[in-house]
Parts: C-alpha cells; structure tokens; sequence
C-alpha cells in the first residue's frame, strides 16, 4: 500500500509540473533549457515515472516561477505552507476541491493559483 501512495504522489507531481508548464505556454524543450534537465528526463517526470531530485525540483520552480516549498510540498518533500492560517481557506479550497465538473488536475491548479494571490497579499513576518 506505501508504494501504490508512493507512486500515486510521484504522478500527482508529474501532472502538476506539466499542468504549470503547460500554464505557463513554455513547451518541454523550452522548459529543458531552463533547467538543464534534458526533454526527455522531464518528459518522465511528468508522466510520474520518476520522482525528481530536490536540485531538479528547485531548477523547475525556477523556470515555472512557481516558489519552491509549493513544489516541494507537492512532491511531498514538505508540508504545505499556511494550509489552515487564514479562517476562510479550507472552506474556499474545500469548494475547488469538491467541484464536479472539474478535473482533478484543474481543481489542483485552481487551489495553487488561488494560494498564489493569498500568500502574495499576507504580510511579511
């Protein structure tokens, strides 16, 4: 069962990279020459295959613009940032994650985007 979560959490990963890539109109190749990672390593990474390391991550959240604890919390290297700080977050990503008539990968890119303008307007420490 640990490696099924384990291989469920590498793919989950894959599809958020490529979803922001996507996002972001940089095609693999573009993204691969911002990274240093070759196409078709990152092509792997995307389709789950492997689990990047920690150096890839970082250079990927540098191409995507996307900080990197958020990456790494969604490879699971991190617990994600200020998931309950505000009173109205749970219920605003509950009702992004319980919407049926989107998929899991477009619920999951609404919740980051959504944490993007929140953390963006919280003051600095």
């Amino acid at each position: 069962m640990a490696a099924e979560n384990e291989d469920s959490r590498v793919r989950q990963l894959g599809e958020y990279i490529r979803l922001q890539r996507q996002m972001a109109d940089l095609s693999l190749r573009g993204m691969a020459g911002l990274t240093k990672v070759s196409n078709a390593y990152l092509s792997q990474v995307e389709r789950g295959l492997h689990q990047p390391s920690l150096r890839v991550l970082h250079a990927i959240s540098e191409a995507l613009g996307i900080p990197a604890d958020t990456l790494l919390a969604q490879a699971g290297f991190a617990p994600e940032a200020g998931r309950t700080e505000a009173p109205d977050r749970p219920a605003t990503e509950e009702a992004i994650r319980s919407d049926p008539d989107l998929t899991p990968e477009e619920r999951e890119a609404l919740v980051q985007v959504y944490r993007s303008f929140v953390d963006r307007r919280r003051p600095p420490p």
